[in-house]
């Protein structure tokens, strides 16, 4: 074998190793430049870019060139490009992905994990920032609830300078949310997107915890069965396949006016509630019930996020009330509660 076969056998079997890494979600030891965009709550960014041409553009998957700028005067290049799906047609300003380029976070000293979700207000609006801060706060339960395997979304105050019309607009508050692919490497697992999962391949106390918080949280807009906005992670080590949710602002608790039940529910509005735990059993539920009460303060609390205005913080504490109050000692769970919280 000559020096050149050599070196070509040497450069394949380490680009399979790193590619076998990045897909199956091998653990990055080094901080990430969400991890580093989020190390506080509500950091200030700043994002410059032709933000007219992308809104004219949210039903395509184009890039926009532009640059981001943290309070402490770090500049990185990025792309951005529209995303989702409801909102990124619904929307006045669609829900963004953000790509940093590899070669400026290895100068950094970051991990090359170089894509981050970024959900803005809706419609330019009071209201709008507030739908958004409720969706924060259903996050943040849910990583409560399940720190070891849920999606982190943090917030953020971001100043938009729109280059087609070169005007700074004034700062709103935003989500950062972890991609896919530093959720399967945190989580040091892969994703899979096989539907119609078998029960049996699901670990049952995920999927229950799963299914309680949709549940309290008023969302009918998921399914495993679909891998509809939740992640399937089957960790490296083995073990049975996690389910981790995301994108709640089709739940009562957010309870956005575009928001509706999904069809099949026959629920009249996203107040009212329907436990989706098909296969799953009641001894499951019951279990999960449990961490839910030994939680049931700090969740509470977390409604009084000082951002919220009042009106807002009593809605969605007497939105959990009424789940808390039906469920009593979890016996017997309830399968839907009905009635509507205005």
């Amino acid at each position: 074998m000559n020096a050149k076969t050599i070196f070509l056998s040497l450069f394949l079997l380490i680009f399979s190793n790193q590619n076998h890494h990045l897909f199956a979600g091998a653990p990055h030891n080094t901080t990430s430049v969400f991890d580093y965009l989020t190390s506080e709550e509500s950091n200030d960014l700043s994002i410059e870019l032709d933000l007219t041409e992308l809104i004219n553009n949210k039903n395509t998957n184009q890039y926009f060139p532009g640059s981001l700028t943290t309070s402490a005067g770090k500049m990185f290049g990025v792309e951005v490009r529209p995303r989702g799906k409801y909102r990124r047609r619904t929307c006045d300003v669609p829900p963004m992905k953000m790509k940093f380029r590899k070669k400026e976070l290895r100068a950094a000293g970051l991990d090359t994990l170089n894509e981050v979700k970024i959900a803005v207000p809706c419609f330019d609006d009071p209201e709008s920032q507030t739908l958004l801060l409720r969706e924060y706060v259903a996050y943040r339960m849910f990583e409560l609830l399940n720190p070891e395997y849920s999606v982190r979304a943090r917030l953020v105050r971001i100043t938009f300078h729109d280059k087609h019309v070169e005007k700074t607009l004034p700062p709103v508050y935003a989500l950062l949310v972890e991609h896919e692919e530093q959720v399967a490497a945190r989580l040091e697992g892969k994703l899979v997107q096989d539907y119609n999962l078998p029960p049996d391949s699901v670990d049952a106390q995920q999927a229950a915890l799963n299914a309680l918080f949709q549940f309290m949280i008023g969302n009918t807009d998921w399914a495993i069965s679909e891998v509809r906005n939740v992640y399937c992670l089957r960790p490296n080590s083995g073990g049975k396949i996690r389910v981790i949710p995301y994108d709640f602002d089709f739940s009562g608790l957010v309870n956005a006016p575009y928001a509706i039940p999904s069809k099949h529910t026959g629920l009249s509005n996203v107040r009212e509630r329907l436990l989706l735990a098909e296969g799953i059993s009641d001894a499951s539920l019951q279990n999960a019930w449990q961490v839910f009460m030994k939680t049931h303060t700090s969740l509470m609390a977390m409604c009084d996020n000082a951002l919220l205005t009042p009106k807002s913080r009593d809605y969605m504490k007497a939105y959990l009330d009424k789940f808390f109050n039906t469920i009593g000692d979890g016996a017997t769970i309830p399968t839907r509660i009905k009635g509507n919280l205005r």
